[in-house]
């Protein structure tokens, strides 16, 4: 009998607690950007930082931030690319930054419709300029899901830096059971990361500023990461299906996003041919390549890459990436 009725409870626990998104509202307004705000039809206004060169520029980049970050990550590639000539536009999404409902997850449909609308809204502004969309980590996660969809708004290019492709099927069993369990009992909890040893760049001046950034989210719901998760799984398995020309990045030193299933991605995403791609493997790269110390390095090889696409990268680090993936594919090949 006290079996029976511990099995009962432990039922009506898992299923009346389930991971919640929280959606956008009814789409009742016209999306529109003000100098410190990207405004969509929701009617909620996220925060949007401008770095703008001072003649008309010849390309605009859209950036998105990593998880637990906001716009303010691509300062100083902001501040480069515009004194490049680059008009630069970062916002924060939803549940991040200075946003409302900070800390919870508005869902991939949210987040790729906020980026399809910022696409049309620059289209409009610069009606014959090309653009380049930028994703670090989670960003670059949400723009793989935004430009697998069918009927997409056409860009120029696509730059990947170490995008959010850790997904489920990648995962060891206790892991994925263990998120699932807590996701379905205690979706609110929040996880501080505090005791993980992992180090997300080499960048020690720029991680300390990080712990001391308010709009940084230090304690995360349990609920928010299994959103995640979701996102990584579709980004995951949208490797065939993404339009657009890509330049991906990757830092052999990553913590963050293992290689397995980063190299697995790329085995799938490099047999469609129909676009241009670059992959660049950098030896001393950590997670954040755009903030660590060698990020002029590689901020170097996107305006290459945003200039011509086809010509080697300043760093040679897509050369390095052509060798090492040749090497993993040969030695699958022997395996099996």
């Amino acid at each position: 009998m006290y079996n029976k009725t511990a099995i009962a409870l432990l039922f009506i626990t898992l299923t009346g607690c389930m991971p919640i998104i929280y959606p956008p509202g009814i789409k009742n307004n016209t999306a529109r950007l003000s100098n410190s705000f990207f405004f969509t039809e929701d009617g909620v206004g996220l925060p949007l930082r401008q770095w703008l060169p001072k003649t008309e520029p010849y390309a605009i980049i859209i950036a998105l931030h990593g998880f637990n970050d906001y716009s303010s990550f691509f300062q100083l590639p902001g501040e480069y690319f515009s004194n490049s000539g680059i008009a630069c536009f970062a916002y924060d999404q939803r549940g991040f930054g200075g946003t409302i409902n900070r800390g919870l997850w508005a869902g991939d449909t949210a987040y790729t419709d906020d980026l399809l609308t910022l696409i049309t809204l620059l289209t409009n502004r610069y009606p014959k300029k090309p653009i380049y969309l930028i994703g670090e980590s989670m960003g670059g996660a949400i723009i793989i899901n935004t430009m697998s969809r069918q009927n997409v708004p056409t860009v120029a290019g696509i730059v990947l830096s170490a995008p959010a492709l850790w997904a489920r099927s990648t995962m060891p069993w206790y892991q994925t059971s263990l998120l699932w369990t807590m996701a379905h009992s205690m979706p609110w909890l929040t996880l501080t990361g505090k005791g993980v040893k992992v180090m997300p760049s080499d960048n020690i001046k720029m991680l300390r500023a990080l712990g001391k950034d308010p709009l940084v989210i230090k304690a995360t719901r349990i609920e928010t990461l299994y959103g995640l998760t979701d996102l990584m799984d579709e980004a995951y398995n949208n490797a065939a299906l993404l339009n657009g020309d890509t330049l991906m990045l990757y830092g052999d030193k990553d913590d963050i996003i293992p290689k397995k299933p980063t190299y697995d991605f790329l085995h799938t995403f490099l047999k469609t041919d129909d676009k241009e791609k670059t992959v660049a493997f950098y030896q001393n790269g950590y997670h954040m390549l755009l903030r660590d110390l060698q990020a002029e390095t590689v901020w170097n090889d996107i305006a290459a890459w945003i200039k011509n696409k086809s010509t080697q990268l300043p760093s040679g680090a897509d050369v390095r990436a052509r060798n090492i993936l040749t090497e993993t594919i040969s030695r699958t090949m022997e395996i099996n």
